[in-house]
């Protein structure tokens, strides 16, 4: 259990900002009264249903296409416990630990609500779970994105009824062992639990989520990278000037040029003698803001689909206790999710494309800078396969930006005939966005070799000091190296240290 001051969980939004400090900060979790009474009056009022005579799908009926299969009220409780058995189908390496932690957290925005039906046991245990360093572990692939997220959340919930694996102190462990170590029984599940329990999209949610939280630092972070290099290529400053962007209505090219200004003031990168005399440099330069500003549009709008899908209540059936109500629907499907992330998967993968562009255009012995960026071309190689990298990944990228959400393969004998294939969607997304971590690394290591080789170039104080602190960490090239070394300490000062230049970027 962590030192920070406990966090109560309620009924408000959970915004990706908030998601982020709890996935990060770690609090211990108390459930809120106002959420207790809520869970506590949907299970009582869903066990009084059960009692009637009549199908109510996934209490008292099979599941899929077998719904109209009656269970007797005998098997109730068995046919949950069986129903996280059958589908605990997950394959491949394991997610990692912090992101089924956020799996675990988004499931209880779901929970919370008391629609589900499930009693305050199981949630409680979960809340139990987060406090006490038990996250289920949960294998990557098994999705469809639709029926919920059935295989990754019956590994979820398999430690609740104690089978399965959990992470705990460190390690990977059977979950039976977990709950003796801790001193607690596994639990029998009630009517609808276990369906309460799977049957949702909140896998594919918290992957987006936990991709938008990277997202939102690479955007930034590709504007300060850009500075770099424009600086390194003796760009114009024409592109960036907000006169020229007055005439757009697009608010976020504003964004981006106001970024460039603050970051490249003070930096005569514009006057020097190898700067282009008509202005007109290459797209991946003059065409920064219209670029990355599409990529912001891009992450606006899914930010607002994923988070509105972390705030709702994804299960089938729902329960109304104050309408005297079960409803039936389709809130298990997550074709919003799964949109949105291949419109993020488009749009990072052209963050990254344009910026292995500047890269290239380092290398090309243009604006006074010698070929592949070294002063002594021919005996060293200098950067030249470091760019082919970049382009294995941007190309990699392309393949992967095709998106799965228009696919469907229909599953259970035709009664799940659309499904949103929104598992394939979302480990796309994280792996495009791991490598464009990497190709703006990239970017950096030219641009900073580039901008020491610029003569006459005066930095931007913003720049000038992330060059200097880059330089404490990765060395100039003089003569050939292996530089995939440096390559991985460029990224981890991209995603560490540099974020601090960053903080103040819009």
């Amino acid at each position: 259990m962590t030192a920070s001051a406990p966090h109560t969980l309620g009924a408000e939004r959970y915004s990706l900002e908030k998601l982020h400090a709890l996935l990060t900060q770690g609090p211990e979790l108390r459930i809120g009264p106002d959420v207790a009474d809520r869970v506590d009056a949907g299970a009582r009022f869903l066990r009084e249903k059960a009692r009637e005579d009549r199908h109510i799908y996934g209490v008292n009926t099979g599941f899929g296409a077998l719904c109209e299969v009656r269970i007797s009220p005998a098997e109730v409780e068995e046919l949950q416990r069986r129903l996280i058995l059958s589908h605990a189908c997950g394959v491949g390496e394991l997610v990692p630990e912090e992101r089924a932690r956020l799996v675990l957290l988004v499931k209880l925005l779901t929970l919370r609500s008391g629609h589900t039906g499930i009693s305050l046991a199981p949630v409680q245990r979960m809340v139990d779970f987060w406090n006490h360093g038990v996250t289920p572990a949960i294998p990557r692939k098994g999705t469809l994105g639709a029926s919920g997220d059935l295989a990754p959340l019956a590994h979820m919930a398999l430690p609740l009824i104690g089978l399965g694996e959990v992470h705990h102190a460190g390690r990977v462990v059977p979950a039976a062992d977990a709950l003796v170590a801790l001193g607690w029984e596994p639990l029998r599940l009630g009517p609808k639990e276990g369906l309460a329990l799977i049957n949702g999209i909140q896998y594919i949610a918290a992957i987006a989520a936990r991709c938008l939280m990277e997202i939102r630092a690479l955007v930034r972070l590709a504007d300060l990278v850009a500075a770099m290099s424009t600086q390194a290529f003796s760009g114009s400053k024409t592109f960036y000037d907000p006169l020229y962007h007055s005439t757009s209505p697009h608010s976020e090219r504003g964004q981006v040029a106001r970024n460039l200004q603050a970051l490249l003031a003070g930096s005569n990168h514009h006057e020097l003698p190898t700067a282009n005399r008509s202005q007109q440099d290459p797209y991946s330069f003059r065409c920064i803001p219209q670029v990355h500003a599409a990529v912001r549009q891009a992450y606006g709008f899914s930010a607002r689909v994923v988070e509105d899908e972390c705030n709702s209540v994804s299960d089938n059936p729902l329960v109304f206790p104050e309408h005297d109500r079960v409803l039936f629907g389709g809130n298990l499907h997550g074709e919003s999710t799964a949109i949105a992330a291949d419109v993020l998967a488009i749009a990072v993968s052209e963050l990254a494309s344009i910026s292995e562009r500047r890269t290239f255009q380092l290398l090309s012995g243009q604006r006074g800078l010698p070929d592949f960026l070294t002063a002594s071309p021919g005996l060293n190689s200098g950067m030249m396969i470091a760019q082919y990298t970049s382009a294995a990944l941007v190309n990699e990228n392309k393949v992967l930006s095709t998106p799965a959400s228009v696919d469907t393969i229909p599953t259970s004998q035709m009664q799940e005939d659309s499904v949103s294939m929104g598992g394939t969607s979302v480990h796309k997304l994280e792996q495009i966005v791991d490598n464009a971590a990497t190709i703006l690394a990239i970017e950096l290591l030219h641009a900073s070799q580039a901008m020491e080789l610029n003569r006459g170039l005066r930095p931007s104080p913003p720049t000038a000091e992330v060059l200097a602190a880059f330089r404490r960490r990765v060395a100039h090239l003089h003569d050939d190296r292996v530089l995939s070394e440096s390559i991985e300490d460029a990224r981890a000062f991209l995603t560490g240290e540099a974020l601090a230049w960053t903080a103040d970027l819009e």
